[in-house]
Parts: structure tokens; sequence; C-alpha cells
């Protein structure tokens, strides 16, 4: 659906979603009040856990749907949990408008390697790239060595993941000794952090131009590169502002704050949802000739989750997965990074009484991947190693 006016969005997010309505009337405003995207100040930020309290009271989407649950295509589950919808439209997470700036086309044949499962970053690429003419190959997660043994032998010529896996490939390609034959020449990437001098090595050693885009799993596309790489480009059907994190209102260009974004469409008109995420606005023009206002990328995290492979890691997870062992006192998640990928070590510190044993790291280990949904190597540590501190981002 194609909003007349900003305006025009506002009152149909206000009749049709009881969320929306209880934002405006707990800010003692009605629709007339808002009617530029400069008025979005008005009303307070809803945050992540504020979905997912509100999705647990309000079963299953806290009160935000605006249309029937028959046109909702798919739900998609994501940490906390929340719970996304999937909309109707061929491209509804808009993600094709950032694929077609970093030069795919009709014709490419695409592996994508993101996650078809709960979450929903798979079909959201899947359904931009085939709106697009692309060939999809729907690859998912893992399997490093089939997965660059498909590389050579479909003659892929795009690749859409995050970083670290597309490095792990073209090394696995090196070692078995075809990464000549590779005929991958442009890769898209999100959900981790792209490290200049990677995206350095790609283009130089292999040829491969990457590209970098933002978005959540409940907005879809947020901003994105162009050809010219910088800064990333808002997209459409979304109004980003940048905030103080404290007080919700907008900063200066050029200061960093928080990505607060509203989203508008017919099937989940979100309302200044806070990503966690900092950022700031560059204001000079982009050598790409489109107008606005770009995001100088992803700065660091405002939020007390960090992203470890594409995924959220909160501290009440690591605490929830401390208290299902009663030998744990304190558990704590560090992240490093090694040869451009994301590693996650657990250390637990144990009651004095308790005894280590490699049962306990493994079963550690096993309930932090289902938990967690992330693989983590266990250790031991001595005690009174561990303070307050559940999360430590060491990269």
């Amino acid at each position: 659906m194609r909003f007349k006016s900003f305006a025009h969005y506002i009152r149909f997010a206000y009749d049709n979603s009881a969320a929306v309505r209880e934002k405006f009337d707990d800010a003692g405003l009605k629709p007339g009040d808002v009617q530029s995207p400069g008025d979005l100040p008005r009303l307070p930020v809803t945050r992540k856990p504020d979905l997912s309290k509100r999705q647990q009271e309000k079963p299953p989407f806290g009160g935000f749907l605006a249309v029937p649950l028959s046109s909702v295509q798919r739900v998609f589950a994501s940490p906390g949990p929340i719970y996304d919808p999937q909309g109707e439209g061929e491209d509804y997470w808009r993600w094709g408008e950032a694929l077609t700036a970093a030069g795919f086309e009709a014709g490419d044949i695409v592996q994508n390697t993101f996650s078809y499962h709960l979450t929903p970053a798979g079909f959201m690429f899947d359904s931009a790239l085939r709106s697009m003419g692309c060939t999809v190959i729907p690859a998912g997660v893992g399997n490093t060595e089939l997965q660059a043994q498909i590389m050579r032998d479909l003659r892929v010529t795009g690749y859409v993941g995050v970083p670290s896996f597309l490095y792990s490939l073209i090394k696995k390609a090196e070692e078995q000794g075809f990464v000549s034959e590779l005929a991958l020449r442009r890769a898209w990437i999100t959900a981790e952090r792209l490290p200049e001098e990677l995206r350095a090595l790609l283009r130089e050693k292999y040829g491969v131009k990457v590209f970098q885009g933002y978005g959540t799993a409940d907005t879809g596309c947020v901003a994105f590169e162009c050809l010219e790489a910088k800064g990333l480009h808002p997209g459409r059907g979304v109004v980003v502002e940048i905030v103080d994190p404290q007080t919700g209102e907008p900063v200066p260009d050029g200061e960093t704050g928080e990505i607060v974004i509203t989203l508008m469409v017919k099937t989940y008109p979100l309302l200044r949802l806070a990503s966690g995420d900092l950022s700031a606005f560059a204001p000079e023009p982009c050598p790409c000739g489109r107008p606005g206002k770009r995001l100088a990328g992803v700065l660091g995290r405002a939020a007390a989750g960090v992203k470890v492979r594409g995924l959220f890691l909160y501290p009440h997870q690591v605490s929830e997965l401390a208290g299902e062992f009663r030998e744990i006192r304190a558990l704590r998640a560090v992240v490093t990074q090694q040869d451009f990928k994301d590693e996650l070590t657990l250390e637990a510190e144990l009651h004095l009484e308790a005894e280590e044993s490699l049962e306990l790291t493994r079963a550690v280990a096993t309930r932090a991947k289902d938990l967690l949904r992330l693989k983590a190597r266990v250790v031991v540590v001595p005690p009174r190693t561990i303070d307050n501190t559940l999360i430590v981002d060491k990269r």
C-alpha cells in the first residue's frame, strides 16, 4: 500500500493498530498532531524489550498488526522472542532497492547464505532477489565445503550473507585449489560488521566487490550503500531518526545517537522503534546524486545487547542460561574475533562445592546452542573472576 502522504500513513496506523492508538493516547496526542516526520519526536520511542513484553501481554503482535492475520504470509521468531509478520507483496521487506543500488541485476545467480529457519533474513533476500529476476540458491548457513563447491559448480555471480562466512567460503575454495574458477564478482552483506580491511582484501585479491546495508528483523531494509560506498542511504518505506538514547530527542547532524525507525507499511506500522544501534547523519551530498542525508554506518550499540555472527545476544539470555545449571554461580559471555570471524566463549564460575567436568561444559555448550542459537566454547574460570558484567565485547 502506498500512502498519499505521511499524514495519511499516520491516520491509517491510528485507525487500524490498537498499539498505535495507545501510543498516541499515552502521549495525549491525536493523529492530526503528527503531520510530518518532524513531528515524530512528540511520540515516545518503543524499545525491543517493550515490543516483546507487549507481544506477550497481547499475543501475537502486541496490537501493532494493522491488517487481518489471514493476509500475513509468514511469521518469524527473533530472539526475545519477538514475532515478526511478513505481509503481502513479492518484496515486502524492500531489499530490492538496496541490492539494485549495489549492482545486482536480472540474470545474476546469487547464493543466499542467510538462514531460512524462523528468522526472516533468508526469505527477505530470497524474495527481493527473485523480484529482480535473479536466480537464488537457498543455501542457508553452514556446510562450508559444500557451499564452496556449489559456488564453483553453479557459476555463482553474487553472494548475500555475513562477511565472515563469505571469507570462509573463499578461503575454502582457495584451500581446495579452485578459487580461480569462481565467477563471484559481487557480494552484499549485513547483520555483521564489515571490516574495511576485509572489504579491501576481497576486492583486491579475489575481485569481489562488497557492499553493505542496515536493517532489522522487525522493519526489513532501513539503509544501504550505493556504488560509491560512502555511507548508507535510507530506504523507501522508512523514516530514520538519530536521537539521544536517553531522551529520544533528535541530535544535530554529525553527532552520534541512536537509530530510531518508523516503518511506513500497511501490515505492521511500527512508530519510532529504537534499534539500539548508534550512528550519525552525514548531511553532505553523495556523489551518486541520491538526495537526502546518509547514515555514517553503525558506530556501536546503545542498548545492552551485542550482535554475534548476525544474531543479538542479551545479558538476560546469559543469566537465563546460567540459571539452568545448579553448578554455575556466574556466567559471562566473551566475544572476540579471529580471522574476521566472531568467536563466543562462555566463562563459567562454579559454586565452591561443584566439580568441574567435561560433561558439564558440554551440556552448557549444547544448551547455549539451543537457547542463544550460537555455537560457543565453554571454559571454567577461578572463583571470584566474574563480576556483574554478563557480556564482554573484545572485538
